[in-house]
């Protein structure tokens, strides 16, 4: 069998229903005080090895995606990224679906902390309704592959006026066997303070939710807001695929 016509087979074999189980049984009370502290919590083996594999092979089938980025070209680093076409895997779908009601609570108690007047509905689809209402209609989802060398600048995933205030990345290749370096890292600047530093130790099929532009954070004086910015060290060998899940779509 054609190997395009396999991982497509396999990349959606597994129904919403399924995802949403593997998301629901995560410990998400854990989950929402690491991203009130932190500004991001792990979410342990989203993904199987198989599904790993699988959607990192998907990076050489052109049918799939509506853009390819050169991170060199635009001073965003080293290494490459491609954005999904619509429709989207249907793994990739059950991910996005299954994954946005579980942080949408955070999200509304964040902006409501912050005196944001933005309110998230409950699911997905209508918050996409609102986006594309917008203008913003281009899918975001996106695999990313670092090689050797390669490396991804600080950055915030800002693509509209409608911005979700909290993003997925899931590791797809495993740590010391596929690669070495390449840390997750994110970094919060906080006012009159200097930059605070945060390194996510993932393993394969591992996702990290993090914030996408700024958090709520109770000072002595009320609450505040703090700017985040996430990227990848430099990997010192071998390769690395990311599944990038963004809420909200791009203009």
């Amino acid at each position: 069998m054609d190997t395009a016509i396999k991982n497509e087979q396999f990349v959606n074999a597994i129904s919403p229903e399924n995802a949403a189980a593997r998301i629901n049984s995560l410990d998400w009370q854990q989950t929402e005080k690491n991203l009130d502290a932190q500004g991001c919590g792990l979410l342990r083996g989203i993904l199987a090895p198989t599904e790993c594999q699988t959607l990192a092979a998907l990076y050489s089938e052109e049918s799939v995606f509506r853009s390819r980025v050169i991170m060199g070209r635009h001073g965003f680093g080293r290494g490459e990224y491609k954005y999904f076409s619509y429709p989207l895997p249907e793994l990739v779908q059950a991910l996005r679906t299954a994954l946005y009601p579980r942080l949408a609570p955070v999200a509304n108690r964040w902006n409501t902390a912050m005196g944001i007047d933005v309110r998230y509905p409950d699911n997905h689809e209508d918050f996409l309704h609102r986006c594309h209402q917008a203008g913003q209609k281009r899918p975001t989802p996106l695999l990313l592959q670092y090689r050797e060398g390669d490396f991804n600048c600080l950055h915030q995933d800002l693509y509209g006026e409608h911005v979700f205030p909290i993003q997925v990345a899931i590791l797809l290749s495993e740590p010391q066997r596929d690669f070495t370096g390449g840390e997750f890292v994110l970094t919060e600047q906080r006012p009159r303070m200097q930059s605070r530093p945060e390194v996510v130790p993932l393993h394969q099929g591992d996702a990290v939710a993090f914030a996408v532009h700024h958090r709520p954070v109770q000072g002595t004086r009320g609450v505040y807001r703090v700017n985040l910015r996430h990227g990848v060290s430099r990997l010192r060998s071998g390769q690395r695929y990311t599944l990038g899940i963004i809420f909200h779509d791009a203009s």
